[in-house]
């Protein structure tokens, strides 16, 4: 079935449809809720209210609106800015220091080819800049998890404990936000 599909049957009451969705994008929403640098806040709540926003988008969306993708990438996206920008409170004070890693969307983007070119060079060129200011470990890490791996998956691949991949990554987000905020 088609994304499209399994949304009408979604909302027609299906929890069958709705579980298949759910796994469908979880890997969607990871990704972009990784792209996020929260200084001292948890990914999780951002991966959380990205499946928030899934959930809407499979409840707002009208099949002649487009591809279902589409759709669903803005409303996740933006439930997790909305929640970036609300939480004003100290409670909430790491949320509001974020930092977007990576563009957001580039997989459901449909820029020229030109474009992709500009941002591929964009990407190397910030990748360069991380791999001079951090450690082989650090970046490795860090560019591992923004691509979607998990703690345990990256701490395998790097033939490390998982507590030194975590406090790796952490030590890469300070850095980079050090970096950026000293401008």
């Amino acid at each position: 079935m088609t994304d499209e599909e399994l949304v009408l049957v979604c909302q027609s009451g299906d929890k069958a449809a709705w579980e298949e969705l759910y796994l469908r994008y979880k890997p969607r929403v990871l990704t972009i809720a990784r792209r996020f640098f929260l200084s001292g806040g948890e990914t999780e709540d951002l991966v959380q209210e990205g499946m928030c926003g899934l959930y809407f988008a499979v409840n707002g969306f009208k099949k002649e609106s487009g591809k279902f993708s589409s759709y669903a990438y803005s409303c996740i996206r933006n439930r997790i800015l909305n929640t970036v920008k609300k939480s004003g409170g100290a409670k909430y004070s790491a949320l509001n220091n974020f930092l977007p890693i990576v563009e957001i969307g580039e997989e459901w983007s449909s820029d020229s080819p030109e474009d992709e070119l500009i941002k591929r060079e964009d990407k190397r060129e910030l990748l360069h800049k991380m791999s001079s200011i951090l450690s082989a470990l650090e970046f490795k890490a860090l560019v591992m998890y923004t691509d979607g791996m998990s703690l345990s998956e990256i701490s395998s691949a790097l033939n490390k404990s998982t507590k030194s991949v975590d406090n790796a990554i952490h030590r890469a987000k300070h850095k980079l936000l050090s970096l950026i905020t000293e401008k």
